[in-house]
């Protein structure tokens, strides 16, 4: 027998394994009082560098049967490194590459492997080649916010008014991380749900952060996730002012259920909120809260990220500070 098929097949049954205990596992997690994020900081690494040949081997040559999901920078795989660990292997679209062929690919992806949050995801490593860019990140067997929102018939269920507080209050804490602890500070340029992910336990993660000079062209996808002033700015790098607009989208996408839909969740929610509709921006999925408070603050702080001028709109600090007080009241009533 070729060991190498065994091999093979053991990894996608593992693989295969892993999606279906998750989805279980997200089922019985719901039913239970939630477990907090993991708080312990990794201690800080360098990248490794990948050969083009160690992707191929752990991606098995980028198999098709590997591919996690698509996106506008790339393909995600499952790869599996020479431990068993799985990651996740984002191959950079050709042309993406081939645009961006000398800005630096290898000194910005060491610099981003140095971010050390609970709420971010980890770069593990690269890989850079002639009409190849590879990034490797931890896996983790998350889902997107964005899935469990509005893909997964089960996610209204899954994701209850405490949990959604819960993501709320963790991805402006890795924003705020960003913005304002990694040095140099980090622009994430792309903010929105699908780039939110979301564990076991429930706990947010940001991904794709720093990433937008692969794309900066590529901007069909952030329609909706970033303000007016963003399409005039020079470079496409986006700014802080423009992610907590971004955040607030996501806010407006966790309170009410709806996609963003190019911007019409804002221009639907907005009116709502400053009339006091909190009623009508709640998702229809879930009960109505007897206490309305903290979904009402939540909303309060939506409308403040989306509905001002950059001048007037709050720091990712101030939103932190407001969502973490939120968060807190939540545990606090589950005990």
């Amino acid at each position: 027998m070729n060991h190498g098929y065994v091999v093979y097949d053991l990894v996608m049954v593992t693989l295969s394994l892993s999606l279906i205990i998750l989805g279980a596992v997200l089922f019985v997690a719901c039913k239970k009082k939630p477990v907090e994020c993991e708080e312990t900081v990794a201690v800080k690494h360098c990248a490794r560098v990948y050969s083009l040949m160690d992707i191929d081997a752990v991606t098995d040559s980028f198999n098709h049967r590997r591919v996690l999901g698509k996106g506008p920078l790339g393909t995600v795989y499952v790869g599996v490194q020479e431990n068993g660990e799985l990651v996740a292997v984002k191959r950079i679209h050709p042309v993406l590459v081939l645009s961006n062929a000398g800005l630096g690919f290898s000194s910005v992806l060491k610099w981003l492997s140095s971010v050390q949050h609970p709420n971010v995801v980890p770069i593990i490593g690269f890989s850079e080649a002639p009409g190849e860019r590879v990034i490797v990140m931890e896996f983790g067997r998350m889902m997107s916010l964005e899935f469990c929102l509005h893909q997964n018939v089960n996610g209204a269920s899954l994701l209850d008014w405490n949990k959604r507080i819960r993501i709320a209050a963790g991805a402006a804490r890795g924003l705020q991380y960003l913005h304002e602890v990694a040095t140099p500070n980090i622009v994430h340029g792309r903010v929105k749900s699908s780039n939110v992910l979301i564990d076991v336990n429930f706990c947010p993660r940001i991904c794709d952060y720093g990433l937008n000079f692969l794309a900066a062209r590529e901007t069909r996808e952030l329609v909706g996730y970033v303000d007016d002033e963003y399409w005039n700015e020079r470079g496409g790098g986006g700014s802080k002012e423009s992610d907590v607009y971004g955040l607030g989208v996501v806010l407006l996408e966790l309170l009410s259920g709806r996609e963003c839909n190019e911007g019409m969740i804002v221009e639907w929610g907005l009116p709502l909120i400053k009339a006091l509709g909190f009623g009508e921006v709640l998702d229809p999925r879930l009960v109505i809260p007897s206490d309305m408070k903290n979904v009402v603050r939540l909303a309060k702080v939506a409308s403040a990220c989306v509905g001002n001028s950059r001048k007037c709109r709050p720091s990712i600090a101030q939103v932190a500070t407001i969502l973490n007080n939120l968060e807190m009241e939540v545990c606090v009533s589950d005990l």
